[in-house]
């Protein structure tokens, strides 16, 4: 990009993360075996579910759709990383930036709505066990679903077609490892005020409303539960539920950390520190909480693998 005042980008330079380059071969390999492992694990989730016909529940329905969505969501940001740590080369095209915006956006949607359709299910599994068959119906399912990315795909392309109309950058120079939305509209010399409260506005549809529906649904929850007279089923009404709650826990400590407590220096690596743990590291660690807290899913584990040796 040619330095000036304002001028428009063909291309942006990413700073990536705040790491010593006598140290990048090393912080290479760990996030590439961090996202291998991304990969397998929810892969290994996805193929269990489909072939284990005590896993056709709608709990399980909702997390074979989280684990491809947490496969999709780190594939936005951690190949490009990769790439450029290894070539130690920064640059990434407009047109990339614009879909890496609109994917970021689209899959971390998608993961909001469907904690909070797993939050419901819950809900309804604890609160109305007689009812469960018929209010979690397939139909009911699916729709959730499909609800899910429609309104992410509009929330996605709705931003991305906002700064698509920004033309004047005072600078290509991304202080991130990906194309996130608030570093670039800070380099923008074009008026932003539309994008940035379209963001807010969104925001609260997208990530507050779920957020406290996830809450009010463990609210009821943790009222039933406290109504129950037997520790056996205090117990097993935690275990249902333990793996939601570590994986909400993780996915939205990172934003509320980042979004509601920013510190008063080093903000630009603290905001690329947090980007890194919920979209490489939480969805890394969704596979695992999901299977040793798991009873279901370590048994079909086992049963895979067994038929698999039989058939041998």
């Amino acid at each position: 990009m040619m330095k000036s005042n304002q001028s428009t980008v063909s291309e942006f330079i990413l700073l990536g993360l705040p790491i010593q380059p006598e140290d990048q071969a090393l912080y290479s390999a760990l996030f590439l075996v961090m996202y291998l492992t991304t990969v397998l694990g929810n892969l290994l989730i996805i193929l269990l579910i489909r072939l284990d016909s005590h896993l056709h529940t709608p709990m399980y329905f909702f997390l074979s759709h989280l684990a491809f969505t947490d496969i999709s969501f780190s594939s936005v940001t951690a190949p490009k990383m990769l790439t450029n740590m290894l070539t130690h080369s920064q640059s990434i095209s407009y047109a990339g930036c614009i879909s890496q915006i609109y994917f970021f956006l689209l899959f971390g949607c998608i993961d909001n709505f469907l904690l909070t359709s797993m939050a419901y299910d819950r809900y309804v599994a604890i609160c109305h066990p007689l009812h469960y068959t018929t209010i979690m119906s397939p139909s009911l399912c699916v729709l959730l679903v499909m609800v899910s990315w429609v309104f992410s795909s509009t929330n996605s392309l709705v931003h991305t077609l906002l700064f698509a109309r920004l033309s004047l950058f005072r600078d290509n120079t991304v202080h991130h490892f990906f194309c996130d939305l608030s570093a670039l509209l800070k380099l923008s010399s074009s008026d932003t005020t539309i994008n940035e409260l379209v963001i807010l506005t969104l925001a609260v549809a997208v990530i507050t409303v779920p957020f406290i529906c996830i809450l009010v649904s463990y609210g009821h929850i943790g009222a039933t539960i406290l109504r129950t007279p037997s520790i056996k089923g205090i117990c097993k009404a935690l275990s249902t539920c333990g793996s939601h709650l570590c994986v909400v826990s993780l996915y939205y400590g990172a934003i509320i950390g980042l979004y509601f407590f920013p510190s008063s220096n080093n903000t630009n690596d603290k905001d690329v520190i947090v980007a890194v743990m919920y979209t490489v590291v939480t969805p890394m660690l969704n596979p695992f909480i999901y299977s040793l807290r798991n009873q279901d899913m370590k048994g079909a584990l086992r049963n895979t693998l067994s038929r698999r040796l039989r058939s041998q």
